[in-house]
């Protein structure tokens, strides 16, 4: 199967931010691939994979925000098929989790706890999507310290 290039894009952005701490550089990165596949109107699943990445390099959690909810939406179109022709080594459902794990995390951050609430709720419930390997330990993890944040029993 040859590799997505879009996808590649968008994993390379994403070890700038992670793997070597240049934030910026990502966010410039991950704006010019948002242009090259015609922003929200480009394939679902790059919209959706770059609106989640693209809201981790925000300095402002309405933005953040923004672009969780752009991937959220995104996602809503995204098909098992498409996924797997990308190599993305997870369904549809499988994004999900992280999704609404991002969305809760900034509906918190501003205040909302009822749709932070709401956002883990969902998240928690496509749990059983993931399966234990290191990306399903991080989202659960992640859950479990946002639900601690919450005053929600895990």
């Amino acid at each position: 199967m040859t590799p997505d290039p879009t996808m590649t894009r968008i994993g390379q952005g994403v070890e700038l931010h992670h793997r070597r701490g240049r934030r910026d550089a990502a966010r410039e990165m991950f704006a010019q691939i948002w242009e090259d596949i015609g922003g929200e109107q480009g394939d679902p699943l790059h919209v959706c994979v770059l609106a989640h990445s693209m809201a981790d390099v925000q300095d402002d959690v309405r933005q953040e925000l923004t672009w969780d909810l752009r991937a959220l939406a995104a996602a809503e179109l995204v098909t098992d098929e498409r996924v797997a022709r990308a190599g993305v080594p997870l369904s549809v459902a499988g994004l999900y989790p992280s999704l609404h794990l991002n969305v809760s995390d900034c509906y918190r951050k501003l205040g909302d706890l009822g749709r932070a609430r709401e956002h883990l709720r969902q998240a928690r419930a496509g749990i059983g999507a993931l399966g234990d390997d290191e990306y399903g330990r991080l989202i659960r993890g992640g859950l479990e310290r946002l639900a601690e944040q919450l005053g929600e029993a895990t």
